[in-house]
């Protein structure tokens, strides 16, 4: 007889509605790039872009730390955003070293998304204006809780009293 399928906990989660909301939310603004004839631009893109415009050509750290991500995330969306035609890279201030700056097909859009950005915003702080307990309110709330005893130590503790993570996987050079 076939063993039955182990439990699925993934099927329980209390943050993916926020995930998926959050994902709507984001197809409703890549809808109106769309609906106004901003081709490839995806909305994770707008932050960099607009930072870039007001500061500037930075190179990658520079712009991971500015937007604080890793250089690891922002090298990885840098290189997305070139091949859509969004950024460049030139040389830098030295030869080891390039920055990252907007390319004409940015340049000519970026009034609107910097309009888009404001847009968005006030629709956000509408919409927390319907709510009984707004959201950015539970972000500050959260971060104060998690100053208090970290994410990190939430979990350990719970793992802790959990057989199946205490349970050390046999080495496999072991021929006991």
């Amino acid at each position: 007889m076939a063993d039955a399928p182990a439990p699925d906990p993934s099927q329980e989660s209390l943050w993916r509605p926020l995930r998926l909301l959050q994902s709507a939310m984001d197809d409703d603004i890549g809808r109106l790039y769309t609906e106004h004839r901003i081709e490839g631009l995806k909305p994770s893109f707008i932050l960099e872009l607009l930072r870039l415009h007001a500061r500037g050509p930075m190179t990658i750290t520079e712009l991971a730390e500015s937007v604080q991500r890793t250089h690891s995330a922002l090298s990885q969306k840098v290189a997305a955003m070139r091949k859509a035609g969004w950024v460049q890279t030139v040389p830098g201030d030295d030869a080891r070293t390039k920055k990252v700056t907007l390319t004409d097909q940015a340049r000519s859009v970026i009034g609107r998304l910097a309009a888009e950005w404001r847009a968005t915003e006030a629709a956000l702080v509408e919409l927390e204006a319907e709510l009984p307990y707004p959201l950015s309110r539970v972000v500050r709330d959260i971060e104060q809780a998690l100053g208090r005893t970290s994410f990190h130590d939430r979990i350990a503790a719970k793992l802790a009293a959990e057989p199946a993570w205490s349970t050390e996987p046999a080495d496999p050079a072991d021929p006991a």
